[in-house]
């Protein structure tokens, strides 16, 4: 798993230009379509959006691999990992984003998942708590010209509630529990994603939490995936989902 800081460059340095159309389409046909990502409109924003911009330069050449990247910060401690593409592709799809939704997506590092979003929905909402991500993310976003993404600092678990409700969330980490703030900006048909563990028995998996009619509906695994905990969602004592 490649490692490196957050950076706060902006994407408009250039770096985009090391990663040709060329690449993505590499990308999209040999690690996306042969995985059951067939969603057009899915597939057409992994063609457009320069992962290699929302990375430090150093892992730039590595934007296009199938492996997670962990991002530090600016003290060299783990801060991010950023989910492979195929990964990250499935999500998206799953999560049925339609020009009219409104997202909030929480601990995408610096921007990328957001990026991806924006040409999906009607806006995007990038929550972080990491200061320099949120800085990074902020100019990363402006640079590639998601005028319908904003980025918040703060606690991850407390979601944005200024701009709820949503009808997609999702969590690009892993989850053991206080999800009740977040469940609270869901749509009366909203959909939360995130990466948990379902069966103590069984590994992490992407898992569907859905409300209907305001009610929450219950929860669905989705496919295999696997993530650190993010520290706001470790368990609490007592917790159940």
């Amino acid at each position: 798993m490649a490692e490196s800081a957050a950076n706060t460059t902006p994407a408009s340095d250039g770096r985009n230009a090391s990663a040709t159309a060329a690449v993505r389409r590499t990308m999209v046909e040999r690690q996306l379509r042969p995985f059951d990502v067939t969603d057009v409109p899915v597939l057409e924003r992994f063609l457009e959006a320069p992962r290699e911009a929302f990375l430090p330069r150093e892992l730039a050449p590595l934007a296009y691999s199938d492996s997670a990247i962990t991002l530090k910060d600016a003290a060299g401690k783990k801060s991010r990992v950023l989910q492979p593409p195929l990964i990250l592709a499935r999500l998206l799809q799953a999560a049925e984003i339609r020009p009219e939704s409104k997202v909030l997506d929480i601990a995408g590092g610096a921007g990328y998942s957001a990026a991806l979003i924006s040409g999906l929905a009607a806006s995007v909402v990038a929550l972080e708590s990491d200061a320099t991500l949120a800085a990074a993310a902020r100019a990363n976003l402006a640079a590639v010209g998601a005028s319908n993404a904003r980025v918040e600092f703060g606690p991850l678990d407390k979601g944005v509630a200024d701009g709820a409700p949503y009808d997609v969330i999702l969590v690009h980490g892993g989850v053991e529990g206080n999800l009740d703030a977040l469940l609270g900006q869901l749509g009366p048909n909203g959909r939360l994603f995130a990466i948990l563990t379902p069966d103590v028995d069984g590994g992490q998996q992407v898992v569907a939490f859905e409300r209907a009619n305001g009610v929450l509906a219950g929860q669905r695994p989705l496919f295999d995936a696997s993530a650190p905990i993010l520290d706001e969602f470790r368990k609490s004592a007592g917790f159940e989902f």
